[in-house]
Order: structure tokens, then sequence, then C-alpha cells
């Protein structure tokens, strides 16, 4: 029981500290992997704020732009933009927020 418990709390310890290793204010998608490219959000701003919101994320904006949805999200410190394809509902592409 005591090296379950151990485990668990190595685990809970790591997991967070893996995910969002990066201190600095701005993300990559490599440091946010709930937004890599191809990652299902929804076809309309509602639905994409839904499951950003869902996973965690602070949305900030969306606005439809070039075609696709575009989303401006904060995770702790991490901001980053998400592109969403309207027509499949998928990240086409997410990148850091200079």
């Amino acid at each position: 029981m005591k090296k379950i418990t151990l485990t668990l709390a190595a685990l809970a310890i790591a997991v967070p500290a893996v995910t969002f290793a990066a201190d600095d204010d701005d993300a990559s998608m490599s440091t946010m992997p709930d937004l890599a490219a191809g990652t299902m959000l929804g076809t309309d701003e509602d639905s994409i704020r839904t499951a950003l919101t869902e996973l965690g994320f602070d949305v900030r904006k969306i606005e439809k732009e070039d075609g696709r949805i575009e989303a401006y999200v904060v995770k702790g410190k991490m901001t980053a933009e998400v592109y969403v394809d309207p027509t499949t509902g998928a990240i086409v592409q997410g990148g850091d927020d200079d």
C-alpha cells in the first residue's frame, strides 16, 4: 500500500511538470499536447470554446479569419493561438503567441 501511495504521489508531481515544462509566458504546441494538429474541437465558435474550456484553457478571444476559426488561449502562464478548420472541426495549425 505504501508503494502505491508513493508511486501515485510521484506521478501527481511528474505529469504536470512534463506537460507544462515551459516557464516562460509563451508556449509552443509541443508543451500543449492537447492542441496538436488534428485534435477535434468543433465546427463553430461555441463548440470550440466549450472544447477548449473542458481541456482546461481560458479562451480569451475567438474570431473567424482567413477561412479558419482562430482562438487565443491561456493555460497558467502559457498562451497560444489555435487555428481550426470550420468544415472538419480539427486543429490545422497551432503556434506560440509571439
